[in-house]
């Protein structure tokens, strides 16, 4: 039996032949090309399919059915990507339209979910029942998980931690509000910190490593904490703390099982992971319960928009 799972993303278009047993066996990458038409970008949805069931040896209609993480506000009940700001889609009947192609039922949700539902069906939050796993990338995604179902509120919009606000009146974010944990805590948010620190330390180990690199990444500032750099340990430690506030502020609500970070920083591994865990048990609610909320990476990396979406039909 098999699962059609598709990652729509601004750059590539993932599609991925799931078995029953969560495993990606065939998979085919389109470019989005993003912003183009609609019916262009539906074009190529098509074709990663068709590419993916070639590579698999099946047929489209051979599938149980087909599920497709989107970035944006995705209707699950109508198919329709109601916005997305990426894709330029406004009322965009994604799930109806691959559906009426390939007549097979098709699931649609929000990208972040997706990959959220991944990792709880085959990653890092598999075996618990409630979850959140929150995506430290270019923004900070998140997916909730309640009951082994996704939340997304009644207008499918919920699980936006990212635009919750940890500083009052702090820097701008692109959703129009100031200070919210995605302005500090993501990719961005770290790199900014770490230009912004060798600009005023330019004769710091971090400096001389953006020179020779000819660029500033979200891992520079921890290659240059890890050579003993105190500029670098100042941007660590300070990106740690926006970090811990959001993730404990996020258990203080959801209280789940188990909560996932990812995304290229988390390569890092205990180097961010042991500090972070110690801030936010100093700061969440729960602090002398018996039972806390685990802090983990993530274990699926980019399968898990694949096997998520491919899975909706559980979620």
């Amino acid at each position: 039996m098999y699962y059609i799972g598709i990652d729509i993303g601004g750059t590539n278009i993932a599609c991925g032949i799931v078995d029953e047993d969560c495993r990606i066996v065939a998979s085919a990458k389109v470019k989005t090309n993003a912003p183009r038409p609609y019916e262009e970008i539906l074009g190529a949805i098509k074709q990663s399919v068709r590419a993916a069931c070639e590579q698999a040896g099946i047929k489209p209609s051979d599938a149980e059915c087909i599920g497709i993480g989107c970035p944006g506000t995705c209707n699950r009940e109508s198919g329709t990507v109601e916005y997305s700001n990426n894709l330029g889609f406004v009322n965009a009947p994604v799930g109806r339209d691959i559906e009426a192609e390939f007549g097979v039922k098709t699931y649609l949700d929000n990208d972040a979910n997706a990959a959220a539902f991944g990792e709880f069906v085959a990653g890092a939050a598999k075996g618990s029942r409630n979850a959140v796993v929150i995506t430290l990338g270019t923004g900070v995604g998140s997916g909730i998980i309640i009951d082994g179902k996704i939340y997304s509120g009644s207008n499918f919009a919920g699980g936006e931690i990212g635009h919750t606000v940890i500083v009052v009146d702090g820097l701008p974010c692109t959703c129009g509000r100031n200070g919210c944990f995605e302005a500090y805590s993501s990719a961005t948010g770290l790199i900014r910190m770490t230009s912004e620190a060798a600009a005023l330390n330019p004769e710091s180990l971090t400096a001389r490593l953006i020179e020779q690199d000819g660029r500033v990444s979200a891992r520079t500032a921890y290659k240059a904490m890890k050579q003993g750099d105190e500029t670098g340990k100042a941007i660590t430690e300070r990106y740690v703390k926006y970090l811990a506030c959001g993730i404990a502020n996020t258990i203080n609500i959801f209280q789940p099982d188990i909560l996932c970070i990812g995304g290229g920083v988390c390569n890092e591994g205990d180097t961010l992971l042991l500090p972070l865990k110690k801030q936010v048990a100093e700061q969440i609610y729960s602090k002398n319960s018996a039972k806390n909320t685990k802090i983990v990476i993530c274990s699926l990396g980019n399968e898990a928009g694949i096997i998520g979406a491919a899975m909706l039909h559980r979620g």
